[in-house]
């Protein structure tokens, strides 16, 4: 049996299974709290005064007074005035952190597995964290949060790959959604636990803390039996998926894989990052999701920043910005499974619609104060790019082989990161023309989700697993196959519910 009737026969999404995500989903609480932390570690309450340089270099900073019963690397460093720059840098290197995770983890996974990768991650990850809180200088704090940033790349990207990996395809849409949910939440849950702690040394460890517990969870998962199956390791990939039958309350389930194109007895070696270039489909592919994830990124950071101006209560703010995207992920979930949008309709969709209410708010322009009036286009649009965002991830991982899917994600993320930290750079552009930058994000947002229209769908059809795969002529005449069979399928089941 190939793997995707291997899965049926010892459960798609069984007890087990839904164990295993859902440790899974549960660590994306505790990456949106390590992405969201210098939002609030890093606040600049109000004060009155003017730091004073010694002409040594030093800073004397008793003539700064803070006004506001809170801590932060601003308050403990003064890093206010000509040091308010360094705020920003402490972000920009967590996320140019996850740039290189992305590259680094990425293709690595797909060579030595992805459970060593995982674990490795995460654990590094937790350690560098608690030296962020710990950091006794603005350096080792800005040095960890690069290093926390690289950590969380790679931990991350293969964090979601598992939870789609341990399951069926046919519910990789439902896990694939509910991680970026619960990453919403988590911004959320940050926002509720930087209100009631208010020293930024201790919310940095208490952020830190639920990692260790997920951590220790986290040792037990099994290797993705796709990863297996796709090396050519039958054997153990057989294995795995006879456990999760125990496990599901199967039974002892019988199994022999058949092997696959790119599957000799051998291992089989990693294709390697370069093949995403020398690939003819693999090529075209890449190149549009680039775009496409660039696009996701810089919109939906313009828009954050854009509708971010408002004056009022800070953990408010932090909270409301995770909350608005939870409507957007019932909207994924309703489109990308109905055969008249799917994946590749749906992902356009959003995106131009995002690029609308960019478009619309040149006309109706942002004020800054109120939530209700000023800033409901822009979270309209976030809400839109957080849809796209979340389909994105999706797709990509069904329009990439098992073999090379990790490093074509990380190729794809490192690409949004470049889009996230161009993001801050655009408003500048409302010196040309106060239009300007909405027009940016417009444009970006309608040509991505137009050149998303040129990717092949796929909803209902079966994933590859190797390069092979991608362009055979009999794997695609037994994909045409399967499809009109699970149309047929669904055909007659339509016509048997309307005779009931």
């Amino acid at each position: 049996m190939d793997l995707e009737e291997a899965f049926q026969a010892v459960g798609e999404f069984g007890r087990y299974q839904k164990r295993m995500v859902g440790v899974l989903v549960l660590l994306q609480i505790y990456m949106a709290c390590q992405s969201m932390l210098i939002v609030l570690v890093g606040a600049v309450p109000e004060y009155h005064g003017e730091p004073v340089t010694e002409r040594g270099g030093g800073d004397l900073t008793q003539s700064v007074t803070f006004t506001e019963d809170f801590s932060s690397i601003v308050t403990e460093w003064y890093l206010v005035k000509q040091q308010a720059y360094k705020v920003s840098l402490a972000g920009s290197l967590f996320f140019a952190g996850v740039l290189v995770g992305n590259v680094l983890f990425g293709p690595l996974s797909d060579k030595i597995g992805r459970k060593p990768v995982f674990l490795m991650s995460l654990f590094f990850e937790l350690l560098f964290a608690y030296g962020s809180a710990l950091a006794p200088n603005y350096e080792l704090f800005a040095l960890s949060r690069f290093l926390v940033g690289m950590m969380n790349g790679g931990m991350a990207l293969v964090c979601f790959i598992l939870s789609q990996e341990y399951v069926g395809k046919s519910y990789w849409a439902l896990t694939g959604t509910l991680a970026n949910m619960t990453f919403a939440v988590g911004i959320a849950l940050f926002a509720v636990l930087g209100y009631f702690i208010r020293h930024w040394r201790n919310l940095a460890a208490a952020a830190n803390s639920p990692g260790v517990l997920l951590f220790l969870l986290c040792i037990t998962l099994p290797e993705s039996p796709r990863w297996l199956y796709s090396r050519g390791r039958m054997g153990q990939a057989e294995r795995v998926l006879q456990n999760f039958a125990v496990r599901n309350g199967k039974g002892r389930v019988t199994l022999k894989l058949r092997r696959t194109p790119g599957s000799p007895g051998a291992e089989t070696p990693s294709p390697g990052l370069f093949m995403l270039a020398t690939h003819a489909v693999l090529r075209c592919r890449t190149m549009v999701l680039m775009y496409v994830w660039y696009a996701c990124s810089l919109v939906y950071y313009g828009l954050t920043m854009n509708a971010s101006e408002d004056k009022g209560n800070r953990y408010l703010s932090v909270a409301m910005y995770g909350l608005v995207e939870l409507p957007a992920y019932p909207l994924c979930i309703y489109f990308i499974n109905k055969s008249w949008s799917g994946r590749r309709k749906s992902l356009a969709g959003f995106l131009i619609l995002a690029g609308l209410c960019c478009l619309l708010s040149m006309a109706v322009p942002v004020q800054s104060g109120s939530v209700a009036s000023g800033s409901s286009l822009a979270l309209l649009g976030k809400l839109m790019v957080s849809a796209a965002f979340n389909i994105v991830y999706v797709y990509t991982s069904e329009l990439y082989p098992t073999v090379i899917r990790n490093a074509g994600l990380g190729v794809c993320s490192m690409s949004c990161r470049v889009g996230g930290i161009l993001a801050p750079f655009v408003p500048s552009l409302k010196v040309l023309h106060a239009s300007m930058p909405f027009t940016v994000f417009c444009l970006i947002g309608v040509t991505a989700g137009a050149l998303g229209l040129l990717l092949p769908e796929t909803l209902n059809k079966p994933v590859a697993e190797t390069l092979e795969e991608l362009s055979a002529p009999a794997y695609q005449r037994i994909l045409e196959t399967q499809v009109h069979l699970l149309e047929e399928e669904h055909l007659s089941k339509r016509k048997g519910s309307g005779s009931k």
